[in-house]
């Protein structure tokens, strides 16, 4: 029976894929196969990453870039080209937050936050899209959104309004790139405990998270593994497109 998760032969880059989440969904790619490039704006983080991807019989390599220096983008979409001769899967998964409360927001920090969740993530795609479409090269392009896309969350305003941008972007370049055989679609995690957002969950907000999600607890990173292999694959999802996939253990979605 053909395996319609096989990833084999396919190279992937992952955009954040020295984080908590993005490096967990950059393992489960190449745990189907995927060739995968690490990007992270630590490469020494990239680097662990790649190491643990290799222990397992994978096959990876580190590249640095920060999307919100994109010629660094640039830089390394170049060098992904030559040492892969292009992708076919890419996780757009960097993020930045801040629980400044409104009122309180600079517009530097908003500025350095939108540039990260949104205005990165957008012309990331857009320089990787290029590559494809040239190459007449069909392609998967995986966003990662968040919960407080849809429902707003206190205390991560600019995060939510970001994610929310990356929700349409997801939409738009879904009805955008079909003609050319590239797919776009967004996961909307839950509340998966990460470098980024624990800084905001103190006992009365965990109280809060758990109340609203029937599952009861915060979600392992590495069960967003099937969602984005899923997505990734041709075969499993190719008339999957614009679609915004909840993995997020059932979460009512009321605001806290």
């Amino acid at each position: 029976m053909e395996n319609l998760f096989d990833l084999t032969g396919k190279v992937a880059v992952a955009i954040g894929g020295n984080s908590t989440l993005g490096s967990a969904m950059a393992k489960g790619l190449a745990n189907q196969g995927a060739k995968v490039a690490i990007v992270g704006r630590n490469l020494d983080k990239a680097e662990e990453v790649v190491k643990e991807i290799q222990a397992d019989g994978g096959d990876a390599k580190a590249f640095q870039a920060d999307v919100s220096e994109l010629e660094t983008v640039e830089r390394v979409a170049k060098e992904i080209e030559d040492w892969a001769g292009g992708w076919d899967i890419l996780l757009n998964a960097p993020g930045k937050n801040s629980s400044t409360p409104f009122l309180e927001l600079s517009q530097e920090e908003y500025d350095d936050i939108m540039s990260v969740n949104l205005k990165g993530l957008v012309f990331t795609t857009q320089i990787f899209a290029k590559q494809n479409i040239e190459k007449n090269r069909k392609g998967s392009i995986i966003n990662i959104s968040s919960v407080s896309s849809t429902i707003p969350l206190s205390r991560v305003f600019t995060y939510s309004t970001s994610k929310a941008g990356v929700n349409s972007v997801t939409q738009y370049l879904a009805r955008e790139f079909a003609p050319n055989g590239i797919r776009v679609n967004a996961i909307i995690p839950g509340f998966f405990p990460a470098e980024q957002n624990r800084k905001i969950l103190d006992d009365s907000r965990i109280e809060s998270i758990m109340n609203h999600t029937p599952m009861k607890r915060f979600g392992e990173p590495e069960e967003l593994q099937g969602a984005t292999i899923y997505l990734a694959s041709e075969k499993a999802s190719g008339f999957v497109t614009g679609t915004l996939m909840r993995v997020d253990g059932g979460y009512l979605g009321m605001t806290i």
